[in-house]
């Protein structure tokens, strides 16, 4: 079943709820363009490959394709999304417990953003459907277990293969192009890395593109009592919506993000910047194909601490890691939290 533009803007003129959600949907769209979609782009402005404005474009137009072209093949994510939690049972009450969950998604990025901290969206999302869920449904019967599971194999896949495959990767660039003239290096391992780049932004934009498009389409068929999420298409006019929010946000926030992870954290070489890139894309892919909800920000972090380790240990500044590693590990219980208090308390006054 595909839902049609003119029908969501009919149930959206008559469901406050509805109305409410879809805004705050829209608000944590933004917020993930500033926080997340940067980082696919940070090593290609701090390696001065390109230029802040032109990058942030590139991240924005492949944020839409990867999104289009990703959904149309494979809704692997979406799917995870849909039966990771349980709003099921009172559609007015889901939706509140839905509404609950995008204000704490939106306080916990906003908070982290202020701080120029590159956290993650994804498990903010995670989180906070979760908090919410296990509010509505009066215990963790509300968590499919099964499912949950794979945002671990996620957090482990991005972790520890984005990490080892950024080493290896860059390892084997240093040792292959060792006897290369330096100049002609860097100007190969330039246009290398603005693909690679762009890659990174591709495949953030299959992941959280379906992710969000999920909670879209979870609140129109709790609105409207239409069929199940799960049962849904993504529809076309959905995936442009999403792309051009994401877009927005990265335009607003990029710059700051970049910073964090691109600049501050390492300071790299083109064929480091690709290296990181190439090894973010595949963990990207085979999570992505395989339903695993990772988030952006982690994998690519992860991938410039392993380019960076392969070359000196020392090169990397591990308080910065650190600091974002204590982030993430805190966002689950953190936005979790906000999530069930937000729900408790909009049960009381909605």
């Amino acid at each position: 079943m595909v839902i049609e533009w003119g029908t969501f803007l009919s149930e959206l003129m008559s469901n406050p709820m509805l109305v409410a959600v879809t805004l705050l949907n829209i608000g944590v769209i933004i917020v993930n363009g500033a926080t997340d979609a940067p980082n696919a782009i940070a090593t290609v402005v701090s390696t001065r490959c390109m230029k802040a404005g032109p990058a942030i474009a590139m991240a924005a137009i492949c944020n839409f394709l990867g999104l289009l072209v990703i959904t149309l093949v494979s809704s692997a994510v979406a799917n995870t999304i849909f039966h990771m939690v349980d709003f099921g049972g009172d559609h007015h009450q889901a939706l509140i417990a839905l509404l609950a969950a995008m204000v704490a998604i939106i306080v916990w990025g906003v908070a982290a953003w202020a701080f120029g901290i590159p956290t993650s969206q994804s498990h903010s999302l995670i989180a906070g459907l979760t908090g919410a869920a296990i509010a509505l449904q009066g215990g963790f019967g509300g968590i499919n277990g099964a499912e949950w599971a794979k945002v671990v194999y996620g957090i482990l896949l991005s972790t520890f293969m984005g990490f080892g495959f950024g080493w290896i990767v860059s390892k084997i660039v240093m040792r292959v192009f060792r006897r290369f003239d330096r100049a002609k290096l860097d100007h190969g391992f330039k246009w290398l890395q603005i693909i690679a780049g762009a890659g990174v932004a591709f495949m953030h934009g299959a992941q959280d593109g379906q992710k969000f498009m999920g909670i879209f389409i979870l609140a129109i068929t709790l609105a409207t009592g239409i069929g199940q999420a799960d049962q849904m298409i993504l529809p076309i006019w959905l995936m442009v919506f999403c792309a051009l929010n994401m877009g927005l946000g990265t335009a607003i926030g990029g710059k700051k993000i970049i910073k964090s992870v691109g600049m501050d954290m390492v300071k790299l070489e083109k064929h480091q910047g690709f290296s990181a890139s190439f090894a973010a894309v595949v963990c990207l892919m085979i999570s992505t194909f395989g339903g695993l909800p990772v988030s952006t920000t982690h994998t690519k972090t992860t991938a410039i601490m392993g380019v960076g380790a392969a070359k000196n240990k020392k090169t990397v500044k591990w308080s910065i890691a650190i600091d974002m590693v204590k982030t993430w590990v805190l966002t689950f219980p953190g936005c979790g939290l906000l999530g069930f208090v937000f729900a408790q308390l909009f049960f009381l006054v909605l």
